[in-house]
């Protein structure tokens, strides 16, 4: 099943690994806009948002 997206909005947090990671870029890929937050792992949240 897919779900479109496109056009909405959907705040991660916890992004740069593990579910948070999964879910940002399950959202990413359905076309949603979507803001990452991270806590210490600033290279890895850089590669999500990638």
């Amino acid at each position: 099943m897919q779900i479109d997206l496109t056009g909405k909005k959907a705040l991660v947090t916890g992004a740069s690994r593990g579910l948070g990671r999964a879910i940002a870029l399950s959202l990413a890929r359905a076309g949603a806009d979507v803001v990452i937050t991270y806590e210490k792992s600033v290279d890895k949240a850089q590669a999500v948002a990638r």
